[in-house]
């Protein structure tokens, strides 16, 4: 190929990709620059005399013993505005049930129930939920649903429900502050955290868009004749991401839904290790469930064109700037009478190139600055190789690819179940 034919290639590729990425990055920054007007991280606060018994908490479990034993020790801590805490178990083989009798004897709040069998169309989790849901006291007005692997700071209920209803809240769920204690996961994690913050709105910023909202549903609160409306946790009986589901479909029906910061009043240790976080977490993370197909392939080109591909090409510059065909150019240039250009061969690029490469460098340090953004997300106070987590950004491209690779499989197993194909 002749030194015209491989800039023209090259310009042309460097047009496809700008083609490519320039509208997925105003996107991308028409979402980031929210940040400085959304709420406030909630705070821990203490309950007033209006909110007693006010809230009713519904826990599912399957086999938690190994992680629920801080959930049952911070909701005990909660005060009088939790007036029954409903332990919904799918048959737990490992002694769930047994810890939460215990707990039982010392509050007498706390109560324990098994679902009936899983019926056909229901996941596990929100069938063990709506279980909850119906068999909840009706005198509550509110409906907390909270996972077993949560760590609540003891003002969290009564914090989450001031909040709530000085917002005019109808439904809202907190993203946690994430703990972290091996080097695998202090590098992976992050990067597919980030998969979720360049989708979607800021925590803390109210979505107008019902198929924008974002939900958690490892702290989940919403009013109880909203949910009762909807038919509890019914339209969201088959999607492996029941949160978001059931909340897009509360905002459909014109309910005031958010998603707000809640790192200081609850901490989560979800998976053990990079490689469990990967399977595990990394599978549900395209939400493919609560989206339609036109939403999903255009969140996927959003991360392949802002997250995905940034590192990629510059990694293919700086192989290019150092390989001997750059000196073949750079030569052929002089020999035609080209001024000579600056050593790495930046300033010699085609335009369109120079442009990709500027973009590229600069999505780079939108990424890395974006670290301090989440930073407070995190515990890594007793994390081993904690310094990883600020090179996670280098572990985009292997985030990105989990989400495509989740993107096109149905789970066939799902917290301890086992699903078929349909």
């Amino acid at each position: 190929m002749t030194n015209d034919n491989a800039l023209i290639l090259e310009s042309t590729i460097s047009l496809v990709l700008l083609i490519i990425q320039v509208p997925a990055t105003a996107i991308l920054l028409s979402r980031l620059l929210k940040g400085p007007r959304r709420h406030p991280p909630i705070e821990p606060q203490q309950p007033t005399p209006e909110l007693l018994g006010r809230v009713s908490v519904v826990v599912p479990t399957l086999n938690e013993a190994l992680r629920i034993s801080p959930l049952l020790a911070g909701l005990s801590r909660q005060s009088y505005e939790v007036r029954e805490i409903v332990v919904v178990d799918s048959n737990s083989s490992d002694g769930t049930p047994d810890l939460v009798k215990a707990m039982q004897q010392k509050d007498p709040r706390f109560r324990l129930m098994t679902d009936d069998p899983l019926p056909s169309g229901w996941v596990g989790r929100p069938w063990a939920l709506h279980n909850g849901f119906l068999d909840s006291s009706e005198a509550s007005e509110w409906f907390l649903g909270l996972d077993a692997d949560i760590q609540p700071h003891s003002g969290l209920v009564a914090g989450l429900m001031k909040t709530a209803e000085a917002q005019g809240y109808d439904l809202v769920s907190l993203s946690p502050q994430f703990i972290l204690k091996y080097p695998g996961e202090c590098w992976l994690q992050p990067a597919l955290l980030m998969t979720l913050l360049y989708r979607f709105d800021p925590a803390g910023i109210n979505t107008q868009q019902p198929e924008r909202v974002m939900a958690n549903g490892q702290c989940f609160l919403c009013r109880r004749s909203v949910l009762a409306a909807v038919g509890g946790y019914s339209s969201a009986s088959s999607s492996f991401c029941d949160d978001v589901t059931l909340a897009r479909n509360i905002a459909v029906q014109g309910y005031k839904v958010g998603f707000l910061d809640g790192a200081k009043v609850l901490k989560v240790r979800m998976y053990e290790g990079a490689m469990e976080t990967w399977k595990e977490w990394g599978r549900s993370l395209d939400l493919k469930d609560a989206s339609s197909r036109s939403q999903l392939w255009g969140d996927l080109w959003l991360l392949f064109a802002v997250q995905g591909l940034p590192l990629l090409i510059i990694l293919t510059y700086l192989l290019i700037s150092l390989s001997p065909s750059l000196e073949t150019r750079l030569m052929s240039q002089r020999v035609a009478g080209v001024p000579p250009v600056v050593a790495t061969g930046v300033a010699s690029l085609p335009t369109p190139s120079f442009l990709l490469l500027g973009l590229n460098l600069f999505l780079v340090v939108i990424r890395f600055g974006m670290l301090l953004a989440i930073a407070p997300s995190y515990d890594r106070q007793s994390a081993k190789g904690s310094w990883l987590f600020w090179l996670s950004p280098l572990a985009d491209p292997l985030a990105v690819l989990r989400i495509f690779l989740s993107a096109f499989r149905t789970p066939r197993e799902w917290r301890g179940r086992k699903y078929s194909d349909g």
